[in-house]
C-alpha cells in the first residue's frame, strides 16, 4: 500500500509529539544505607533547587556495588566505603576522576528498652540477639565487628549475633523486638527519640571513609555532577553534621 505525504506527516508529528511529553529521565542515585535520613531530606532540597527529580535506592554499599559492576543504570554512586567505589571503577561502570571522599561515619548501638551505660553492657544476659549488618558486604557490620573484638566481646557474643542486610535492617530488628540492640550507623538513631542510643568509641574500629562517584550508565551525566556538586554546598555540609556525619576535608 502506498504511503501518502500526509500520512508521513502525521507520523513525524506523533513521534515529534511523543517525544516532547515524555517525562524527563530522573536522577538515578545508589547510596549506601547509612544515608538514608540525610539523602532523603537533601534530594528533596536538590529536586526544589534544580527541578530534576531524584530516585534513591539504598541498601548495603557491597551488593550495590556489585549491582552496579553488572551494569545498573545508576547515575551516582555513595558508598560507605571508599573500596566498594573501587570496585565500581574497576568494572568500568563509574568514572574513577570523579571518586571522592565526603564524610566519615560513626557507629553507634540502640536498644529499644536499654539501658546502654557502656559497650561492655551489650553482653548482659538479658540481650539475647544482637543485630549487625553483614560485615561480609557492610562497612558499618565490619566496623561493628571489629569494635565488638577490641573490646573483647566477640567471643562472649557471637552466638547472640544476628547478621542482617544492612544498617536499616539492623535497626528494623531491634525496633520490632527481634533483637535487643543493634549496632548501626550514629546517622541512623542520632535525634531519635524513642529508644536507647550509645555512640560507640571511634577507637574501637577503623575509620568508616565514605566515599561517592559519578557513574555512566544511569544517562544523567549532568545532573549527577550538578547532585555531587550540590552535596559540597554548606548547608548540604551542615545537614550531614547534624545527621550525625563528620565532614571530610
Amino acid at each position: 500500500m502506498e504511503v501518502t505525504t500526509a500520512m508521513r506527516f502525521l507520523f513525524v508529528l506523533l513521534v515529534v509529539c511523543g517525544c516532547r511529553s515524555a517525562t524527563p529521565q530522573p536522577l538515578r542515585v545508589a547510596a549506601a544505607s547509612d544515608l538514608t535520613e540525610a539523602f532523603t531530606e537533601l534530594g528533596a532540597r536538590f529536586e526544589a533547587e534544580t527541578k530534576t527529580k531524584v530516585v534513591f535506592s539504598f541498601g548495603s554499599s557491597g551488593l550495590l556495588a556489585k549491582q552496579i559492576a553488572e551494569g545498573a543504570p545508576f547515575d551516582v554512586f555513595a558508598a560507605a566505603n571508599v573500596s566498594f567505589v573501587d570496585v565500581t571503577v574497576k568494572a568500568g561502570a563509574c568514572d574513577g576522576a570523579s571518586a571522592q571522599r565526603y564524610a566519615r561515619g560513626r557507629l553507634a548501638a540502640w536498644s529499644l528498652s536499654g539501658p546502654l551505660p557502656s559497650l561492655q553492657s551489650i553482653a548482659d544476659a538479658s540481650n539475647k540477639r544482637i543485630a549487625l549488618a553483614n560485615p561480609e558486604h557492610a562497612p558499618y557490620g565490619r566496623a561493628a565487628k571489629e569494635a565488638l573484638e577490641k573490646a573483647g566481646l566477640w567471643k562472649q557474643l557471637e552466638s547472640r549475633v544476628v547478621f542482617a542486610e544492612n544498617v536499616r535492617q539492623a535497626l528494623q530488628l531491634a525496633q520490632t523486638g527481634n533483637a535487643e540492640v543493634a549496632l548501626v550507623a550514629y546517622s541512623n538513631v542520632v535525634g531519635r527519640k524513642d529508644g536507647v542510643t550509645l555512640l560507640i568509641d571511634d577507637a574501637l574500629y577503623t575509620p568508616i571513609e565514605q566515599s561517592l562517584v559519578r557513574c555512566s550508565r544511569g544517562g544523567q551525566g549532568e545532573a549527577a555532577r550538578q547532585f555531587v556538586e550540590f552535596l559540597g554546598k554548606s548547608d548540604s555540609q551542615e545537614l550531614m553534621k547534624r545527621s550525625g556525619f563528620l565532614i571530610a576535608p
